[in-house]
């Protein structure tokens, strides 16, 4: 049951009665009631956490009440009688202040009245005195709702009618918050305490996440006299992601969650600048002064060509200190947030030709790191020199929640990522080097062709070559004849891949079938290897040889021609 601790706080009045464009208007106007919000109104509340019984209630018409015995007594503000706030101000948000009983904020608002400055005004002494600490916001500004930070009393978020600002000094300046956020009407705000969330609900454009306040809190003004600074890194949760729900169209809506994995943030005053890039910036200026611009010079223009783009990256470490993995970073003034997927590194094998990306993996990565203490620093590369900026800041990934099955101990599960690493690399190193030596031998037979002194029995000794590799891609990739319809292979050497994948792919660790099924795969490569390699080390020669000597021409791969 509900019990009222006051009566009407507000002025009470009649609203027909109170004049229109200067003066009392006709009851036979076209009055429209219902669309008006009702007025004479409680509009926000305010609790004090520091003192029982303190509480604010701020009404539409510019009255701000005070009670400190939870009701029995009220204390009237007329908020007229504050200098330079209007008489009839509409309280939009009062907070009491969460380190400080005597503290309490006031955000103000007067559009009604053709008045789109912003209020925002602080008392220390519980509402009997007030001063502004709008500082240096836009002189027009409708200011919406504020929230105090619970870890440092001196910032503040103000929700606006264009976005959201912030002050880490108590109101005498004020940053706007952008990184993607729209310069839009923002009606609430809090602070999601777990996580050092804020949360802005916008007017009738959803609401935005800010994940992980905290580099705010810790940003000094020291920080502009650094290449870059890094920020402490949250927890980061150990689990398997599941998937959307999967062709629903738009019966089904879910906004994007925060990145999976450890969240990485810092802050560069400057970007890192290509020869280009600072070329141009000095031009653009004498180009302002309307000054000459000199001609850079052919060799200092192909030198701009021929640069690498300069880089950020951060190396992530385990606590032994080896690295686990590298990632690109961002190269952005101000503040950068990159993600780790709590992934290794592949070290499955490095293709001459850089991937074009863009594709996607269904599994997720196997090689995912286990529960433990790591660090993170951030570096730069430019010009081939890789220099360390900031850190290392340690951190921890943690497991989201117990399995429901007994695990295997994390030790045992990184043993077993680190040996299907090593069986991926070799897999790949032994499937790129039969694919070449077939496509070496095809080259030879086509060579023989162009040949001044072919024989028929080094054309016998390349067809033999070119059998003996296509027995070895039968037991790599199964039958071309089953594959072409789908038909099964018996198990071989590239089942590993697919039976390492799912021992990895979950909290668990890898079972017995899965570590026979591994062991098996295993021992089917080191045969192929063993055949292949006296393929590649021994036969393959010798024909290059024979052909040399036969005067075919070169041959893609033998390198330099010896003159």
């Amino acid at each position: 049951a509900w019990s009222a601790i006051s009566g009407d706080l507000t002025r009470n009045e009649e609203r027909l009665t109170l004049p229109i464009m200067g003066r009392q208007q006709s009851w036979d106007n076209p009055w429209d009631v219902g669309a008006m919000s009702v007025y004479n109104t409680i509009t926000s509340l305010a609790e004090s956490p520091k003192q029982e019984g303190l509480i604010y209630a701020g009404t539409d018409d510019g009255i701000l009440q005070v009670t400190e015995d939870g009701g029995s007594n009220w204390r009237k503000i007329s908020l007229g009688n504050i200098s330079g706030v209007a008489d009839r101000a509409f309280v939009n948000d009062v907070r009491a202040d969460l380190y400080d009983a005597n503290t309490v904020y006031l955000v103000l608002d007067n559009h009604k009245e053709g008045d789109y400055k912003p209020y925002v005004l602080k008392s220390s002494d519980k509402g009997n005195t007030w001063r502004n600490i709008t500082g240096d916001l836009p002189d027009t500004l409708i200011t919406w709702r504020i929230v105090q930070d619970h870890k440092d009393p001196q910032l503040l978020f103000l929700a606006t009618e264009y976005g959201i600002y912030f002050t880490k000094n108590g109101g005498t300046n004020w940053i706007q918050l952008k990184g993607g956020l729209p310069t839009i009407s923002f009606r609430d705000l809090t602070i999601q305490r777990r996580d050092d969330d804020l949360v802005g609900a916008s007017f009738g454009r959803g609401f935005y996440v800010l994940d992980n306040i905290s580099p705010i809190r810790e940003y000094d003004s020291s920080m502009e006299n650094k290449e870059a600074s890094l920020f402490s890194v949250r927890d980061a949760w150990w689990y398997i992601e599941g998937d959307e729900i999967y062709g629903q169209g738009n019966a089904e809506y879910a906004a994007k969650n925060p990145p999976f994995g450890a969240v990485f943030t810092y802050y560069m005053p400057k970007a890192l600048k290509s020869l280009n890039e600072t070329r141009k910036e000095a031009e653009k200026k004498l180009n302002e002064q309307n000054s000459n611009i000199t001609f850079p010079g052919w060799d200092a223009l192909d030198t701009e060509k021929q640069q690498e783009k300069p880089g950020v990256f951060l190396t992530i470490r385990d606590a032994n200190g080896s690295v686990v993995n590298r990632i690109d970073g961002t190269n952005k003034k101000g503040f950068n947030r990159v993600a780790w997927d709590l992934s290794y590194a592949s070290r499955t094998g490095v293709m001459l030709k850089a991937p074009s990306g863009g594709g996607n993996n269904f599994f997720g990565s196997a090689y995912m790191a286990t529960p433990g203490t790591y660090s993170v620093t951030v570096s730069k590369r430019v010009d081939g020199q890789e220099v360390d900026l900031a850190g290392p800041v340690s951190f921890e990934v943690k497991p989201l929640e117990k399995g429901a099955l007994p695990a295997k101990p994390h030790s045992e599960i990184a043993a077993f990522r680190s040996d299907y690493q090593k069986f991926q690399e070799d897999l790949t190193a032994t499937n790129m080097t039969l694919t070449q030596s077939m496509s070496k031998v095809d080259a030879m037979k086509r060579a023989l062709n162009e040949a001044l002194r072919p024989t028929a029995d080094l054309a016998n000794r390349i067809y033999a070559a070119k059998q003996q590799l296509q027995e070895l891609q039968k037991v790599m990739n199964g039958s071309t004849s089953k594959n072409e319809i789908g038909e099964r292979n018996p198990p071989g050497p590239g089942d590993g891949s697919f039976v390492g994948l799912v021992a990895l792919r979950n909290t668990y660790g890898p079972t017995d079938n899965h570590r026979q099924a591994f062991n098996r795969a295993k021992r089917q490569l080191q045969s192929v290897k063993n055949r292949l390699s006296g393929l590649t080390d021994n036969t393959l020669p010798g024909l290059e040889a024979a052909l040399k000597d036969a005067g075919a021409p070169w041959i893609e791969g033998s390198g330099l021609i010896k003159n």
